[in-house]
């Protein structure tokens, strides 16, 4: 979200943690609590990306300075919670090497298994009704929602072990560096991305209520149950059972609310559409040049069908609109090369987490999940 991002969300880095976090406890909130049944207003923009600091302590001053002035909570109470935090070189070594960073052949394994796939099929029967309210509103499926807690914290018992405020702290104050002169742009905007996180958990703390120095997570500060950014449970989480909270580490309504309403907000999820359908490949086809992580739909299946690009099964694509934008995505699979047609929904699953990895085990473990059905997700 998250793991949402962009950071990689820390599935893998999940499996080592054993120990499901308590729910947040809410006294000794970092500043007096606002109503949490009402959704914040638009987060503020991040501050520009910016090299790393050489002087730390430069650097947490400023910080201290624009998120007290930000969010309005004074700097005093700000500079405390800091005093707590800590640099954990377990969370840089651990961005250092994402799964997402494995070829799907290795990937796949990860999550589609047939012990998830029991869990997924468990847990979809024990909570049929309330996952179907929220498919019947955000016109998500629920076997997709199913999956993200999978992929995720395997239904919930692995939400990570890290202390939320200290990955943070580490990942916006000493987010691991390369050396790599080509990486140096890159890696300045990711330690900005997580240093407004740092402010964003600030801010979350306030309106919800939560003891900040408190909450668990994963090594990249994702949380709960679907593993929201702070700024991502600012802004998409919602109180699904209308208790006045929005508790995405213990009340399932919340949690499945809120992950469907991520899709339908921020990916634009369209109520039964397609997600992907495998592609054959015709021998003298040229290689479709569709490189990195991020999903451009700037193709339709016509024009993939005359670049030797076609779905393997047509029937599966007879009742779609042929100027529908999709685009061709190639997996290194453990045949070979694997192709796949693919729509705004699984563009939906990036917005996630940006990694058409993560994209492809999702929808993969919700197909397995779900059954044998027509016409995709």
């Amino acid at each position: 979200m998250i793991r949402r991002v962009l950071p990689p969300i820390a599935a893998l880095a999940l499996a080592a943690c054993a120990v499901t976090p308590p729910k947040p406890a809410r006294a000794g909130a970092i500043a007096p609590t606002a109503a949490p049944a009402a959704a914040p207003g638009p987060v503020a923009p991040p501050p520009p990306a910016m090299p790393a600091p050489a002087d730390l302590a430069a650097a947490r001053a400023a910080f201290v300075r624009e998120t007290a002035q930000r969010f309005g909570i004074p700097a005093a109470q700000i500079e405390a919670t800091l005093a707590r935090a800590q640099i954990r070189e377990g969370v840089i070594r651990a961005m250092a090497r994402p799964a997402e960073a494995k070829p799907w052949r290795e990937y796949r394994p990860i999550f589609i298994q047939p012990k998830r796939i029991d869990d997924g099929r468990a847990f979809l029967e024990a909570h049929r009704a309330a996952l179907q309210r929220v498919e019947d509103r955000y016109g998500v499926p629920k076997e997709i929602i199913v999956a993200i807690l999978g992929v995720e914290t395997s239904y919930g018992r692995n939400q990570g072990n890290w202390p939320v405020l200290d990955a943070l702290y580490t990942l916006a104050f000493a987010y691991p560096r390369s050396g790599d002169p080509a990486r140096v742009e890159y890696e300045n905007r990711r330690q900005a991305f997580f240093r407004d996180e740092l402010a964003q958990l600030f801010a979350l703390g306030k309106e919800e209520g939560l003891d900040i120095t408190a909450l668990k997570g994963s090594y990249a500060g994702a949380m709960g149950w679907g593993q929201f950014m702070p700024s991502s449970y600012r802004q998409y989480a919602v109180d699904g059972d209308g208790d006045g909270r929005r508790d995405l580490f213990g009340d399932l309504d919340d949690v499945f609310a809120s992950v469907a309403n991520y899709f339908a907000k921020k990916g634009q999820w369209q109520r039964g559409g397609p997600v992907m359908a495998r592609a054959l490949r015709a021998r003298d086809a040229a290689a479709f040049a569709n490189p990195g992580n991020a999903v451009t739909l700037d193709q339709s299946l016509a024009g993939l069908q005359a670049q030797g690009y076609r779905a393997a099964d047509p029937a599966a694509v007879l009742h779609l609109d042929g100027g529908q934008p999709v685009t061709l995505i190639t997996l290194d699979g453990a045949d070979g090369p694997e192709y796949w047609i693919v729509y705004n929904n699984f563009r939906a699953i990036t917005a996630y987490n940006v990694s058409r990895l993560y994209a492809t085990a999702v929808y993969q473990l919700a197909q397995a999940i779900a059954g044998p059905r027509s016409g995709g997700a």
